[in-house]
């Protein structure tokens, strides 16, 4: 009893004694709307003797606790900014609310010291890792996509697709929304230079979209910092040719931000691909030998302006307009030797092919974001609305040139689509105290996308359809969610915990009744991040997600274009989504001038989406993609950085994993296992007069499936840049695809047959980059769009 007695005193006097305390709370901006990370608070008592200390986070949020009760001075200071002072009285067990400072630039101060110190190249924040990337020299020409390969983690396929540790079911964001420059091949247009940073979100909280079973890469757009004008011109001329210019301005005032982004690209593309067939093994052997090379032409326009508008110190508003518009020609010429068991040819075809495609990308964005006096408290409400349309055809001529000379009809195919998309959504976060935070929000996207096909062939009267290839094609889908989120620190241990639930209805009919398909279901998905800090420099964090991986708009679309006379892909429209489980523990440390990152991490998919091939009854080879049972993937990756000297950067990662799948299609087994790896190095020099050379190595490791062997990839890519002109101009020359080392060499087989491919769809190309800055310096970009509402 005196035991009870005694921890109960205990109790009421240790809350007596913390309620004599005082917190004080608040969020600095540089102006109304815009952040202010890394500000140092100080709290001084009469005597000018520090009292706490602390510093502004990302969102410029800072926190000061257990004050006793007095007078005081606040004192606000970093680089670059006028020091703030404001006096302070705290009284006993109240918290303090400042609300929102505003620190002002410091002209003379930003024009006299130069900043030596730099965060370091990797950070680790509860739900997601950053990648610093805007000093290399890669990044100060090419296009994201060129960026997207020095980024530990992420790799790019020599066709241009995106993975995350090897798995391609990844969702790419910009500035933490989805939008038309992850479309196709718009990220080609969208100049390297223009990033800040990449975040690579294995296991995304419950605020972001379930969707992307990989997770998700979210890549964070440089913001114009200085008022006036300011913007850049950026020139670039390759072999094969390619031809850019990127204007780009910005104004910048108290109360208003206008930008806007104009990009111009005129592109050359060599591609070869070869094939080796071998069919009728177990009887009588037929071996085709095709060879097809590719020239590709695209123009393309990108427009991209916009304004930011501070109704208040708690009240602003963003519109947008984004366009994006291509033009592409390609040629292709096919060649088609067919042998017979003993190695003689016993036929040859030849096809050339030439296509004209259009597309327009639209969209229209519009934001409303309100801040409150309560720090960290925000309500945003977003609204986009896209619209795209496109026309492609495609003219086939085809003859046999042995052993007789014979011409077949003139082939046609026409494809027309269009598309409108509308997201509406709105988030609110509520901060419960000083140390716990609660983010709720809804989401609701409506989808409908429109698709007319047709294959004709000419005859004597004119054009015929080609076997009924003449269909028109609706898809529906609409989407609604809602999270619920819980985030709370205490001490050096954070935590994260949020559900997610979505709602997805789609249909899909066709006008002749081949396709008729509606698909309602509703999913649960948790997510769970915890991280503790040792110190400054040291990171431990465990995650949890459940994740789904809807199939994209070319899995499901059942046209196929008739531009190969033996090899087709097409779309599946019985596809189902599939849903991941992911679990990563993640650790990170920073010494002076090294960084240790590795990871560990278990992933299992249910209803995996895997390319199934197989040979119809006219010899044709036909992919498609299928649903299986299931896959799981467990590996370790590991980032090293290290800066020896100054001047000098090298960047290694290796990633190990092991994969196993499981299910049957038909007739075809899938069960198979196996391991791989993929592996990165880099290395920067950075010399004196602002001289730097940087060249990357990237490897992927051989794979295979029940059907298929892909063999390693290597590449090497080489950069070298001088800035000049007191780092108002830059001069970038580099080379991607280095000796033309990235190509994609295959292996499938079946019961009777086999198929060896190799493609190279990019030769080598040659780079070289003018960037000329006004009122900006060689760090900095024009202001691209907000990013209050896109975390």
């Amino acid at each position: 009893m005196k035991q009870i007695i005694t921890f109960l005193l205990t109790m009421i006097i240790a809350q007596y004694s913390f309620a004599q305390e005082g917190q004080i709370t608040g969020i600095i901006h540089e102006n109304p709307g815009i952040p202010l990370p890394y500000v140092t608070v100080t709290l001084k008592n009469n005597e000018e003797k520090s009292v706490i200390v602390s510093i502004s986070d990302n969102n410029g949020i800072f926190r000061l606790e257990n004050i006793p009760a007095g007078n005081y001075n606040i004192i606000y200071s970093l680089i670059g900014f006028r020091t703030l002072s404001k006096p302070i009285h705290i009284v006993s067990g109240a918290m303090a609310n400042v609300g929102t400072i505003i620190l002002e630039p410091d002209a003379k101060i930003l024009q006299e010291i130069a900043l030596t110190s730099k965060k370091g190249p990797i950070s680790l924040k509860l739900d997601k890792k950053i990648f610093e990337v805007g000093k290399d020299v890669l990044s100060q020409s090419g296009a994201v996509t060129d960026l997207l390969n020095i980024v530990p983690s992420v790799s790019v396929s020599p066709g241009g697709g995106i993975s995350l540790r090897g798995n391609s079911n990844v969702l790419v964001l910009i500035d933490g929304r989805r939008t038309g420059l992850t479309q196709g091949n718009a990220l080609e247009q969208l100049p390297a230079d223009q990033v800040e940073r990449v975040e690579i979100i294995t296991n995304p909280s419950s605020r972001f979209d379930a969707a992307g079973s990989a997770g998700i890469i979210n890549i964070i757009l440089k913001k114009n910092k200085k008022a006036g004008f300011s913007g850049q011109l950026r020139l670039v001329g390759g072999i094969p040719n390619e031809t850019r210019m990127s204007p780009s301005l910005n104004y910048k005032s108290n109360k208003l931000n206008v930008f806007a982004t104009y990009g111009l690209r005129l592109s050359d593309y060599v591609g070869l691909y070869t094939m080796q067939q071998l069919t009728g093994i177990s009887g009588t052997p037929v071996s085709l030998n095709q060879r097809q090379d590719e020239n590709r032409h695209d123009d393309a326009k990108l427009l991209y302006f916009g304004a930011d508008f501070q109704i208040n110190d708690h009240n602003s508003i963003t519109a947008a307009f984004l366009r994006n518009s291509t033009r592409d020609h390609d040629k292709t010429q096919l060649n088609y030797l067919y042998s017979n068991r003993n190695g003689t040819l016993d036929s040859s075809l030849s096809r050339r092919g030439e296509s004209w495609e259009r597309r327009s990308y639209n969209q229209l964005e519009f934001n409303y974001t309100r801040s409150f006096d309560k720090a960290g408290k925000k309500l945003t409400v977003d609204m986009q609305y896209d619209f795209w349309d496109s026309d492609k055809e495609w003219n086939l001529t085809t003859s046999k040139d042995f052993p007789s000379h014979q011409i077949f009809p003139v082939i046609r195919t026409g494809s027309i689509g269009s598309s409108k998309d509308l997201m509406i959504k709105t988030d609110m976060i509520q901060p419960l105290d000083s140390t716990f935070t609660l983010e709720y929000g809804v989401k609701l996207e409506d989808r409908r996308v429109n698709s007319d096909f047709i294959a004709e062939q000419q005859n004597l009267s004119g054009w015929e359809v080609i076997d009924q290839i003449d269909n028109h094609l609706l898809y529906k889908e609409l989407i609604g969610s809602a999270y619920l989120q819980f985030s709370g620190k205490r001490k050096d241990f954070s935590y994260q915990a949020g559900l997610r639930g979505e709602l997805t209805r789609i249909g899909i009919e066709d006008r002749v009744g081949t396709y008729a398909n509606s698909k309602n279901y509703s999913r649960l998905f948790p997510t769970l991040n915890v991280s503790y800090r040792f110190n400054e420099a040291t990171t431990l964090q465990a995650s949890y997600s459940k994740r789904i991986n809807r199939p994209s708009l070319n899995m499901i679309y059942p046209f196929n274009e008739l531009t190969d006379l033996s090899t087709r892909y097409m779309g599946n429209p019985d596809l189902n989504p599939s849903y991941a489980h992911v679990i990563e523990l993640v650790f990170l440390k920073n010494w002076k001038t090294l960084t240790f990152n590795p990871s560990l991490y278990y992933q299992r998919n249910n209803g995996v989406i895997e390319d199934y091939t197989y040979r119809n009854a006219d010899g044709l080879f036909i992919t498609l993609p299928v649903n299986i049972n299931k896959e799981t993937r467990s590996g370790m990756e590991l980032s090293v950085l290290y800066n020896p000297v100054k001047w000098a950067q090298i960047n290694s990662e290796l990633n190990v994993f092991h994969y196993a799948k499981e299910g049957v299609y038909q007739n075809q087994i899938f069960d198979y296992s196996g391991n791989t790896f993929t592996a990165r190095l880099s290395t920067q020099l950075k010399l004196k007069n602002k001289l730097s050379f940087q060249i990357l190595y990237n490897f992927r490791g051989a794979n295979a499936t029940a059907q298929t062997r892909t063999n390693a990839v290597h590449s090497i890519d080489f950069g070298c840049s001088k800035t000049f002109l007191k780092d108002k101009a830059t001069v970038t020359f580099d080379v991607s695809n280095l000796f033309e080392l990235r190509k994609l060499s295959s292996r499938t087989m079946g019961t009777d047959y086999v198929i060896n491919q190799t493609n190279i769809p990019n030769a080598a190309r040659y780079r070289l980059t003018l960037v000329y800055r006004l009122n900006l310096k060689d760090n900095q970009s024009i202001r691209q769009a907000k990013s209050g509402n896109r975390n």
